[in-house]
């Protein structure tokens, strides 16, 4: 019966995400309406229509163009969102808990947030070549902070009371971390992890703009150089289009599932 009951549990917090979708949708529908709105004030050649916008994305995914570049810019974005949501979570942990890393970890924090991305995709051409290393690299570099600033966030604003009452009812270190202390980082870190995954396709497609190494970013290169409007607001449509099913496919289900504590605690009727 404790299965069927979490079974059940799980489809209703599905349903409920599912159902929450309206919003977005309608964020949406405003974001089209504004774009309307600027394509008549200016015309084609500045600001094509949503709707021509997404006739040519439909014929760039009917040619069977778009899927494989799509795939290879996601790759791209994930592989260093990979490395940098590991990299910065365990060095975010690590300093939260260490006072003196942390002080030794802000000099650094400052040089990696200081130095635009656009210069360390520079710097990554030169190392790497036009390769898919340097697209990792570069949002290794530019994204880690975000993350690292969360996870140490996270750690430093936990409630120390609920560590200590589960180690006075028997819980070791390792449990209390993983069943008291994560939790309650995840609330800070998860926002670091989306907004990560954003700059990760942001900078993904500028390497792939500058280093000429393909993906999207050579498609819109190719596009600007065509001066062809409405193709390129289709390759930047599809590319947050991929960016959404990516968020909501990876991250906001190990989200709503870490942060069940949440609806718990909340007062009877009281939705977020």
């Amino acid at each position: 019966m404790n299965w069927l009951a979490a079974c059940l549990d799980r489809l209703a917090r599905l349903g409920r995400f599912l159902w929450s979708a309206w919003a977005g949708l309608a964020g949406l529908a405003l974001i089209a309406a504004v774009w309307q709105a600027g394509h008549e004030a200016y015309g084609d050649f500045i600001l094509t229509a949503p709707l021509d916008t997404m006739k040519a994305a439909t014929r760039l995914l009917r040619e069977g163009q778009a899927q494989e570049l799509l795939a290879l810019t996601t790759a791209r974005a994930l592989t260093g969102f990979a490395l940098c949501a590991v990299i910065g979570t365990l060095a975010g942990v690590v300093a939260g808990y260490s006072p003196a890393v942390l002080r030794l970890s802000r000099p650094i924090l400052t040089l990696l947030l200081g130095v635009p991305p656009i210069a360390w995709i520079v710097l990554a051409m030169i190392w790497f070549g036009a390769s898919d290393m340097t697209v990792a690299v570069t949002i290794l570099i530019s994204s880690t902070p975000v993350v690292f600033v969360g996870a140490v966030e996270g750690v430093t604003t936990r409630d120390r009371g609920l560590d200590d009452m589960a180690q006075v009812f028997g819980a070791g270190p390792l449990r209390r971390f993983l069943y008291v202390s994560a939790r309650q980082i995840s609330a800070q870190l998860f926002p670091a992890l989306i907004l990560a995954l954003g700059s990760a396709f942001k900078v993904a497609i500028m390497a792939e703009l500058l280093a000429n190494a393909g993906g999207i970013g050579g498609a819109l290169a190719r596009a600007r150089a065509m001066l062809d409007i409405a193709e390129a607001l289709a390759w930047v449509s599809l590319a947050v289009a991929a960016l959404i099913v990516v968020e909501y496919i990876l991250i906001r289900p190990v989200r709503a599932e870490l942060e069940r504590w949440r609806e718990a605690a909340a007062p009877w009727g009281v939705k977020r």
